[in-house]
C-alpha cells in the first residue's frame, strides 16, 4: 500500500485510540502558550496535520485566533469540526493544498511531517515558508534520528502506520534552505527514542 494510504487509513481507523475527545498531551501546553505569546491577536494560524483539533486548534481558537486545519483523515476532520466549531477544517493531503503568499502568522506542524516521504517533507517546508507572513512562525516536530518504517499494529490497534524522517541536522538544513531561521530547538523524548521540536521564523 502507498505510504499516504497507510497513514490515512490508519488515522481513520484509530483516531479515537490516538486521541480521545478529552485528550490533551501535557507537553503541548507550553508550546501552545509560547506560540500564542509570539503571534498578534486574532492571528491567522494553519494547523497542518490538525488531527481531531485537540489540543492545538481548540486552544488557539479559544484565544480568538483564526485557525485553519488540514488533515488527510476524514475521521479526524469530522471530529475536529465537532470539537472545535471555531475553526475551519478541510480533509486534504498537506502536500497538495495551496495558499497564497503571506497567508498566515504561524504554521503549526506537530507529528505530521514524519508521515510524509522525505522528498515531500523538504518540498513542503519550502511551501510553508511562502505561506508565512514576514516575521511569521513555524512550530514543528520532526524526527531526531534517521529512520523509515512501519508499525503493523500501531497503538495496539488493528491498523498499520508508516513514518519516515532524516536526522535533526538534515531538518536544520532544509529549514535554512526554505528561508526560515531556526531560533530554538529541543529534543522531545518518546519511549526509547523521540522527536525534535523546532521554532523557526521567516
Amino acid at each position: 500500500m502507498d505510504p499516504r494510504e497507510i497513514v490515512r487509513t490508519g488515522y481513520d481507523a484509530l483516531s479515537y485510540l490516538y486521541r480521545p475527545d478529552g485528550g490533551s498531551p501535557p507537553e503541548y501546553t507550553p508550546w501552545i502558550g509560547e506560540l500564542a505569546a509570539r503571534i498578534p491577536p486574532g492571528a491567522a494560524v494553519l494547523d497542518l496535520g490538525c488531527g481531531c483539533g485537540i489540543p492545538v486548534a481548540r486552544a488557539l481558537a479559544e484565544r480568538g485566533h483564526a485557525v485553519t486545519g488540514i488533515d488527510v483523515s476524514e475521521v479526524q476532520i469530522r471530529r475536529a469540526r465537532e470539537l472545535v466549531p471555531g475553526g475551519v477544517f478541510t480533509q486534504a493531503d498537506a502536500t497538495a493544498v495551496a495558499f497564497g503568499p503571506a497567508s498566515f502568522d504561524a504554521v503549526v506542524c506537530l507529528y505530521m511531517l514524519i508521515h510524509l516521504t522525505q522528498d515531500d517533507q523538504r518540498t513542503l517546508l519550502g511551501r510553508i515558508a511562502t505561506w508565512l507572513r514576514p516575521g511569521g512562525w513555524l512550530l514543528a516536530t520532526t524526527g531526531a534520528g534517521e529512520w523509515t518504517g512501519t508499525s503493523p499494529d500501531w497503538l495496539g490497534g488493528d491498523a498499520p502506520m508508516w513514518w519516515s524522517h532524516p536526522d535533526a541536522a538534515t531538518y536544520r538544513c532544509w529549514l535554512a534552505e526554505a528561508g526560515l531561521t531556526v531560533t530554538a530547538e529541543e529534543f522531545v523524548p518518546e519511549g526509547s527514542s523521540g522527536h525534535q521540536l523546532f521554532w523557526a521564523h521567516r
